[in-house]
């Protein structure tokens, strides 16, 4: 989801780049000091109004319960006019942070330009796919699809990034990842009752997010715009794609339903406006690591959400493969730890100085 983008583009900033990298020569977007956030814990003179604990509980359930808004979004409306909403209503909440913070846009051409690309595969185009898909796929299959992003990842990454070298570890988490992805599908049953093509959109759209991720990677390196200010901007032309698409393939709703219409603006406003101003504020108080542990909650949250809110129907494999991606997952995102640099012998202390006879 559009937790995406956030970690796309504040891991740009607070992280360096690794030697050899492609961007290693230039500083990572907006990675200027008066830009760039502090991954450490905030500042002594820096107390939020609620604990992060509190903030990272809130956004695993904002964004665990936007499976379960887009299938009641599509039932009064249809596919591309709930993205085009969520992303309405997410840039408004961006724009007014941008205008409170007096955020500077970005001011190059060569920044939109790549920008515009992001946001087909980070928003447009996975939003839309996700959409499309819970049609015909229950909300909880869709938030489990949604978890195989950093398997794709992974696996993109091994070929696009020349610094993200494979290891024993990475490469057993990708193939349990999508041994899991088997396991929730039903493959020994031969795929029975299983709806292919919603399945298929909804990998797609998984698929999509790492797609847009080394886009950003490879392209972004030097911005000297914020982190806030680029997602902003991001998610403003991901709304001009969908305001342009809607109308050729949709046409203007007879009605506006109250619970499909509260569940769009809530998808944007909360999961892709407010989400991302509470992630931006994790990042930066407790670095990216912890931060991201958010992603490993928001299946488990859909899941339990499509069942009881929903009434979903939920076989046993389902939650055992969810369990098994997610394990994959963070095999696939683990790095080895730096070997310790061997200590310097230290010169032993002087010892007591023998008397010289005379």
């Amino acid at each position: 989801m559009c937790y995406e983008i956030t970690f796309v583009i504040v891991d740009l900033m607070s992280a360096p780049p690794a030697p050899g990298s492609p961007t290693a020569a230039t500083p990572e977007a907006g990675q200027t000091a008066p830009a760039s956030p502090p991954t450490g814990p905030a500042g002594p003179g820096v107390r939020p109004a609620l604990d992060w604990r509190l903030r990272f509980a809130a956004l695993s359930l904002i964004w665990g319960f936007s499976f379960l808004l887009i299938k009641v979004g599509t039932d009064g409306y249809a596919p591309f006019q709930v993205t085009l909403g969520r992303l309405l209503s997410g840039t408004a909440v961006l724009a007014v942070a941008i205008a409170v913070k007096r955020e500077r846009l970005p001011r190059t051409s060569r920044t939109w330009g790549h920008l515009a690309v992001a946001a087909f595969f980070l928003n447009a185009l996975p939003f839309s796919l996700f959409a499309y898909a819970e049609l015909t796929i229950p909300s909880t299959l869709a938030g489990i699809c949604n978890a195989t992003s950093p398997l794709w990842g992974m696996a993109l990454s091994l070929v696009a990034l020349s610094e993200d070298r494979p290891t024993r570890r990475r490469v057993a988490g990708l193939g349990l990842g999508f041994l899991g992805v088997l396991t929730v599908l039903g493959a020994w049953q031969g795929f029975a009752g299983l709806d292919f093509s919603g399945t298929a959109m909804a990998l797609l759209a998984s698929l999509s997010y790492p797609v847009g991720w080394i886009y950003v990677r490879r392209t972004l390196a030097g911005s000297d715009s914020s982190a806030l200010s680029l997602t902003g901007s991001q998610l403003f032309l991901g709304t001009v794609q969908l305001a342009l698409v809607t109308p050729l393939f949709t046409s203007p709703p007879d009605s506006f339903p109250l619970w499909p219409t509260l569940a769009v603006v809530a998808l944007g406003a909360l999961g892709t406006g407010l989400a991302v101003l509470l992630q931006y504020g994790l990042v930066t108080e407790v670095g990216p690591t912890t931060a991201q542990m958010v992603t490993y909650f928001i299946p488990v949250i859909a899941t339990a959400a499509g069942v009881a809110v929903l009434g979903e129907q939920l076989s046993w494999n389902t939650p055992v493969g969810a369990l098994v991606v997610l394990a994959g997952a963070a095999l696939t995102q683990s790095r080895p730890r730096a070997a310790a640099a061997p200590a310097l012998p230290q010169p032993a202390p002087p010892g007591p100085r023998r008397r010289e006879s005379s």
